[in-house]
């Protein structure tokens, strides 16, 4: 295992305690200034930082359609939502932006294993919410419908994005050509 992995991963758990006990202490921006940090690290990791970018924004992209559909179907509140109640939180977009750090680095071992990462993210998933939800930052608010909500969207999600991270792959060495 690489220094690069083991940093990766440790900055994600670093930045997913970060983000959600500054949610739970109504400091949510110190989440989202620690991801910040994260990003500009990881991107000068990268092999091709604008791949790794364009991943990080597609993943916010789907995670926050995600995210408002939970909320707005009533099955989380988020503590210190920021712009409005009805639109996810800054502080769990920044999550999303880690999340997408860790694809091609911490995560790799998972690509092309696509029903590991079905069960990594049903079962993953809302255990991060449960976590999450302990610790002050969210409210899981139907139940046991939130719990079922959580577990398929993530057994969706994370397949998704390991397929979107093969494509956006900043981290791969480019193969050379022969002549």
């Amino acid at each position: 295992m690489s220094k690069n992995v083991i940093v990766n991963f440790v900055l994600f758990q670093i930045g997913w305690f970060v983000c959600v006990l500054g949610a739970a202490k109504q400091m949510p921006w110190v989440g989202v200034i620690f991801m910040l940090c994260f990003l500009a690290w990881h991107l000068s990791q990268a092999l091709r930082a604008k791949h790794e970018l364009i991943l990080v924004i597609i993943t916010v992209i789907i995670g926050g359609i995600y995210d408002f559909m939970m909320t707005s179907n009533h099955l989380l509140t988020y503590q210190s939502p920021g712009w409005g109640a009805a639109l996810p939180a800054a502080w769990i977009l920044a999550l999303w932006a880690e999340f997408a750090m860790i694809l091609n680095v911490s995560l790799r071992w998972m690509k092309k294993r696509y029903v590991i990462a079905l069960l990594f993210g049903a079962i993953g998933g809302p255990l991060a919410y449960i976590g999450a939800a302990r610790l002050g930052a969210v409210s899981i608010d139907a139940l046991p419908l939130s719990y079922v909500a959580l577990s398929v969207g993530w057994a969706i999600v994370t397949p998704l994005l390991l397929f979107l991270s093969e494509k956006l792959d900043g981290f791969k060495p480019l193969e050379s050509t022969k002549t």
